[in-house]
């Protein structure tokens, strides 16, 4: 497996699709994968330090992990199968592990609610997946963007979805 940083969200043009993005850690490989606009706002609010009045569903899910007392150890991206991703939890509770299957979206959505949870790629999902992207001077990925812009894209992409878009 190989250790993902969180770039964060973006948004596709011109099918405002809302993507998340990884990159290698220890390399030069980003992992973009297409989500729904509810994982992708709630991955954007985690990561914008949004507080929201009432839990939402991920929210709600490291509630029940921290009275359980539960962690989230590590999120897994182990598989692109007929263009699906697929990815799993790995959990601990005192000396038990437990690895639960669930959508990549869903899985950063909780990882980034957490301080130092590791999100890693299985090899074959970057060398299927992965594209090259070259770095600017500053360390931003080309093309990324100024972060108001993507913003604004993305609130513009939530304004014309309907629930037809994911049918």
């Amino acid at each position: 497996m190989i250790e993902l940083e969180l770039v964060g969200v973006r948004v596709e043009l011109p099918a405002n699709q809302p993507i998340v993005l990884l990159r290698e850690r220890e390399g030069s490989r980003y992992l973009p994968i297409w989500i729904g606009a509810v994982e992708a706002t709630a991955i954007a609010f985690a990561l914008q330090g949004v507080d929201t009045p009432r839990p939402l569903t991920h929210d709600l899910f490291v509630d029940v992990l921290r009275s359980m007392d539960a962690e989230l150890a590590a999120v897994h991206v182990t598989e692109l199968r007929d263009g699906t991703f697929y990815a799993e939890l790995h959990l601990t509770q005192g000396e038990r592990t437990f690895t639960i299957s669930a959508r990549p979206s869903d899985a950063i959505a909780l990882a980034s609610r957490f301080e130092d949870v590791p999100i890693l790629g299985a090899e074959a999902v970057l060398d299927d997946a992965g594209l090259e992207i070259d770095d600017t001077e500053d360390g931003e990925v080309e093309g990324s963007g100024d972060p108001e812009e993507e913003v604004r894209q993305f609130r513009e992409f939530l304004d014309d979805v309907s629930p037809e878009d994911f049918a």
